[in-house]
């Protein structure tokens, strides 16, 4: 963690603007007990990436928050298509386990039955007679 100055410096930006990128909500440094900002290895990234995509690319700080916010949220989308994809795979294990112990289950000593060959035999039916009452 990083006082507002070493933070700064390290990123190669003014403490004002430091500053000014928390309060538009661009970078939200950790706070202490006395409110003062505290920048993680992380913030200083952001800062970085913000000071060139606003330098190098001539992104507007209103756009900067956007690609940030967006960056966000795929990163927060592809985390819970992770943890679908590992509830799927343990939902599919289980399947298969209770499907191999339903095939456990068969009885072996019944004889596969066999195609009966089709006859020209002639079948008739006659229902019962229904009992008055």
């Amino acid at each position: 963690m990083y006082v507002i100055s070493v933070a700064a410096q390290l990123s190669g930006l003014h403490p004002q603007t430091l500053r000014q990128y928390d309060r538009l909500g661009l970078v939200s440094p950790d706070r202490t007990a006395g409110r003062g900002r505290r920048y993680s290895a992380r913030d200083i990234q952001l800062l970085r990436q913000v000071q060139q995509l606003s330098q190098d690319e001539g992104i507007n700080l209103a756009g900067i928050k956007r690609i940030i916010e967006l960056e966000n949220q795929v990163a927060a989308l592809q985390e819970r298509v992770a943890e679908l994809q590992s509830a799927v795979e343990g939902a599919a294990a289980a399947m298969q386990q209770r499907e191999a112990a339903v095939h456990a289950s068969y009885r072996r000593d019944l004889v596969p039955y066999d195609q009966v060959r089709q006859t020209s035999a002639l079948v008739v039916w006659r229902p019962k007679p229904k009992r008055s009452e």
